[in-house]
């Protein structure tokens, strides 16, 4: 608010300053916009689908859907740029778990669970390759012959 004094009557008047405003509301700075992000990046691995994480999202940020469905794509993006700088570390770490959920599997009495895990092992290291599947399977050669009168 600005004072001013009206020349005319001698009086007091005060004037209103213009206010700009955002055809889009007030923009947050990017400091805030990437917590707001942060926070959906740990929340992925809650195990919801995409969709009701974005609109959870929305809710508790209270944003609109398409502010949330660009977090998402942000998230997204620093999903792939993880799995890339990570990937061979990933795998080790994959496989390490694989190993520790055979033993605790087979130490519980769960054969089931183990003999997956087994397989699973075996594909990663080529064991059972479709070539030599097809190998082991016997073939079977059926012939009809004509009757002979």
């Amino acid at each position: 608010m600005t004072k001013g004094i009206n020349v005319m009557d001698g009086e007091n008047t005060e004037q209103a300053a213009p206010k700009k405003h955002r055809p889009f509301g007030s923009k947050n700075p990017d400091a805030v916009i990437e917590l707001r992000r942060q926070r959906l990046y740990r929340r992925q691995l809650e195990g919801l689908g995409s969709r009701d994480l974005v609109q959870q999202h929305a809710k508790t940020e209270q944003i609109s859907m398409a502010t949330a469905w660009r977090d998402w794509a942000q998230v997204n993006a620093w999903n792939k740029e993880d799995w890339e700088r990570e990937r061979e570390d990933m795998i080790a770490r994959i496989q390490g778990m694989r190993f520790k959920l055979y033993h605790t599997a087979y130490k519980k009495g769960h054969l089931q669970v183990a003999a997956g895990v087994l397989d699973s092992l075996g594909r990663v290291l080529g064991e059972a390759t479709p070539e030599q599947v097809a190998v082991q399977v016997p073939n079977l050669n059926i012939q009809i012959e004509q009757k002979k009168d």
